[in-house]
């Protein structure tokens, strides 16, 4: 049996593909695409905010009263 032949470059990975179109699609639009990632922190921070707003209410409203 003979060895199969061996390459000299080696083939990219599925992974080395996906970054390689992904940088290529992402280069012109990346401020939109970071502009829009921030926005979804800040979004998020506020409905975090919200619910433990809305928690600290519910807890006093159950609380019974003395």
């Amino acid at each position: 049996m003979q060895a199969a032949p061996v390459r000299a470059t080696a083939i990219p990975s599925f992974t080395d593909a996906l970054r390689a179109v992904e940088s290529l699609l992402m280069s012109s639009g990346q401020r939109t695409a970071r502009r829009n990632a921030w926005t979804s922190v800040l979004e998020d921070r506020r409905r975090a905010k919200d619910r433990v707003e809305a928690q600290r209410v519910l807890e006093q409203t159950l609380l019974p009263r003395s």
